[in-house]
């Protein structure tokens, strides 16, 4: 499976990413970075450290530092840490350097390369694919699919993490998110409907630690800071698994349930950043801003044990055969 893989490391951006490296059917093409989690220097440093450190020989393309318009919404140190990585001990540098191409004309570039065989998996804020889709409309035409982390859309209740009906991801620049979501090529929203039941406790990263080599302790280093914000702001015991449930959905789609019909992303006003689907195929008297939008999916329900059962075996195979290549090589 070919992937370009749009980022803000990012404490989970991080264990999505080494999942993906991990992951043996995965040929990661590029990774595109986006301010989010940290500022634009930040999370490109990070992407490329990352990189570096664990040996993922892609291309590392800085992208978009501000939203498409309205001012940018702030870092999430408390969140992530001040380094954007769980304020790992010691400094977080690399002699790699970025590609030469923004974000989006990798992105670009990479899907006409290989037309029709890549999932565009994006994790943060959506501006770099919106300003590929500006660019170069065409580009629609070439993807397999969108995989997106981001959003909320009512399930069972479920509201946003950072108002009550806003999503990070999608808050951050709800008019490229639009822009995404309304686009002739096919979407899939992994929301929080389905990854806040999803979640990684104590026990699961201490196995992590000790089954998944080097790998697996960086994501227990780079975990304290996140799963003690998660203790305080929202009193569980571990994390919710955001970004590397859009990695699974990419790897195992079946793990998961999906609805169809339109996406749109409220832009101005109180509910800025909510994103709302419509039933697919039903009509209003009021309907103008969701006429001539295709259908998407959007993710309502998931095997969330399965779900952290191909991460983690995932991470102890490649240990196991990283390790195994070690040995003969010795």
């Amino acid at each position: 499976m070919k992937i370009l893989f749009d980022t803000d490391p990012g404490v989970d951006d991080a264990m999505a990413l080494l999942f993906l490296h991990r992951h043996p059917a995965v040929r990661l093409l590029g990774v595109t970075t986006v301010f989010g989690n940290a500022e634009i220097e930040l999370t490109t440093r990070n992407a490329l450290y990352l990189c570096e450190r664990f040996g993922i020989a892609a291309p590392v393309a800085r992208g978009a530092a501000l939203p498409l318009v309205r001012p940018p919404r702030g870092a999430a140190p408390d969140v992530h840490g001040d380094d954007g990585l769980g304020n790992l001990a010691g400094p977080v540098s690399t002699t790699r350097a970025a590609d030469a191409r923004p974000a989006h004309r990798l992105i670009i570039d990479v899907l006409r390369a290989h037309p029709g065989e890549v999932t565009l998996l994006a994790v943060g804020p959506l501006t770099n694919l919106a300003l590929a889709l500006a660019e170069e409309p065409a580009v629609a035409q070439l993807v397999r699919q969108v995989v997106v982390m981001g959003g909320a859309f009512g399930v069972d209740g479920q509201g946003g993490n950072v108002t009550p009906v806003a999503e990070a991801n999608i808050l951050s620049d709800p008019h490229a998110a639009d822009a995404v979501f309304t686009a002739p090529w096919p979407v899939t929203v992994v929301g929080l409907d389905v990854t806040h039941r999803v979640l990684m406790d104590h026990a699961f990263f201490e196995r992590l630690r000790d089954e998944g080599g080097a790998e697996g302790r960086f994501i227990w280093e780079a975990s304290r800071h996140y799963v003690g914000f998660y203790a305080r702001a929202v009193g569980v015991a571990g994390c919710y698994v955001h970004d590397s449930s859009a990695v699974a959905f990419a790897l195992a789609p079946e793990l998961f349930t999906t609805r169809a019909g339109p996406v749109r992303v409220v832009a101005e006003g109180i509910a800025i950043g909510q994103t709302i689907q419509r039933t697919a195929g039903r009509r209003y008297s009021q309907g103008e801003a969701w006429e001539a939008v295709p259908d998407q999916r959007v993710c309502t329900a998931v095997r969330a044990d399965a779900v952290l059962e191909l991460f983690r075996c995932t991470m102890a195979q490649g240990a196991a055969a990283a390790q195994w290549t070690s040995t003969a090589a010795t």
